[in-house]
């Protein structure tokens, strides 16, 4: 997020650190990077050592949901990934804390460069689906979080229930209500395909997911390229990280099944429209954060 968590001081993530972590930090500083989880770099002596992420949980999490994908992560990377950039356990043996309304975390601090969310020709896509074709080969590990539908068949139903009433909640509200309103027949048929489509899926062939691979999510240095951002680790069908590649234009790279194609590309939409729906029925305040989402959310209900 562009803006520190309102909620949670400095201090208390730097105490939160010191108890949990590395006793030696002295200092943080808040990341305005990313968006939908809080960043801090954590220091020591005037050097970087830590990476520090907070994540918010429902609906998307548990804390044990969350824990068990950093968990994995971190298993990825001691069977043979060397490109997953996994958290750092806790003293306590875990890879999250609970922290204020969600779960803090930690990888070690690592110098490269992220990329804007494409690839640059076809030898940077193959990369990207070399890193992929190793993470689809991998074992599962144990007790890996599983892929399931991320909004409900009554999605549809639900929103237009919460678009009844004017969101006078601040300057994005009405914009972003109308909006949506102006598509439910659309959401609707959206869901419907949605769901069609995820009933033809079959767990058998799933095999363990990044599920946003894009280059935002890469860090790039002379010594290679680490995937980060494993919050989102899942048990899923492979066209759930290859979809990323078709969507960037480097579809002629990939062999994957249409189908799931779409339905992936229709779970990023909704999954969205759903998110973005909650953030501008609270209050708000017209924050950097809040125009980078009034953006996201019109932009899939008009693309």
């Amino acid at each position: 997020m562009h803006e520190p968590p309102p909620h949670v001081t400095d201090d208390d993530v730097l105490g939160c650190l010191r108890e949990h972590w590395a006793a030696a930090v002295d200092r943080i500083q808040h990341l305005p990077v990313g968006f939908g989880a809080h960043h801090w770099a954590a220091y020591a002596q005037d050097e970087p050592r830590l990476f520090v992420t907070l994540d918010g949980l429902l609906p998307r999490h548990s804390r044990e949901s969350l824990e068990s994908a950093y968990a994995s992560a971190a298993r990825l990377a001691r069977d043979g990934l060397n490109f997953v950039v996994a958290n750092l356990p806790a003293r306590s043996g875990t890879f999250t804390v609970p922290f204020a309304d969600g779960s803090l975390s930690t990888t070690a601090w690592r110098v490269g460069v992220a990329g804007d969310g494409g690839f640059v020709d076809d030898g940077d896509a193959g990369r990207t689906l070399e890193m992929l074709r190793r993470l689809h080969g991998a074992a599962p590990p144990t007790g890996i979080p599983r892929w399931r539908p991320l909004v409900s068949n009554g999605f549809a139903n639900d929103l237009a229930a919460g678009v009844e009433r004017e969101w006078q909640t601040g300057p994005y509200g009405e914009r972003a209500r109308t909006a949506i309103q102006g598509r439910l027949g659309d959401i609707a048929a959206w869901t419907s395909d949605y769901h069609r489509l995820a009933a033809t899926t079959d767990p058998e062939t799933w095999v363990p997911t990044h599920g946003e691979p894009h280059t935002r999510n890469q860090l790039r240095s002379p010594g290679g390229t680490w995937l980060v951002d494993w919050e989102s680790l899942k048990l899923a069908p492979r066209e759930r990280d290859l979809r990323t590649l078709h969507e960037c234009g480097f579809g002629d790279l990939v062999d994957a099944d249409p189908a799931l194609l779409e339905m992936f590309d229709l779970e990023w939409r909704l999954d969205e429209i759903a998110q973005y729906a909650d953030w501008f029925a609270a209050p708000h305040s017209g924050t950097e954060s809040d125009r980078v989402a009034i953006d996201g959310l019109l932009g899939e209900l008009s693309r």
